[in-house]
């Protein structure tokens, strides 16, 4: 009776114990140019001129005034750990942007970035 029971037991934390790890990585990514961002002037670089740089936007958002050009690029990194009983995972998606406002006449009023995709990080939740 006491090997029955040990034999069970020891099966019951080997089934509880075995599972898989996984690591994955999505990639929504070509680096922003920064000498074709040092190209872009307020007050003079136009919708054309911006659009020629970067391509077309990923997003045109209408303003009162104008529109903005917004780009994005960005990288995604998952980590899992699947165990019969439990499940740990951490997914971290992280971001490049730029955003040109651009007036009714179709001319840059100013713009901004930010470049936080290379941080994106395998971790676990704990």
């Amino acid at each position: 009776m006491k090997m029955v029971c040990f034999v069970i037991s020891t099966l019951l934390v080997a089934s509880v114990f075995a599972g898989c790890a996984v690591f994955g990585r999505g990639k929504d990514f070509m680096p922003f140019d920064e000498i074709s961002l040092k190209q872009v002037t307020t007050g003079k670089t136009n919708a054309s001129e911006v659009t020629r740089l970067f391509g077309p936007p990923n997003r045109i958002v209408k303003l009162s005034n104008g529109n903005a050009y917004v780009y994005e690029r960005s990288i995604e990194k998952a980590t899992g750990l699947w165990l019969v009983v439990l499940t740990f995972g951490n997914w971290d998606k992280q971001y490049d942007r730029i955003a040109f406002f651009i007036d009714n006449d179709d001319v840059v009023t100013h713009f901004g970035s930010s470049f936080n995709a290379e941080t994106a990080s395998y971790a676990m939740p704990f």
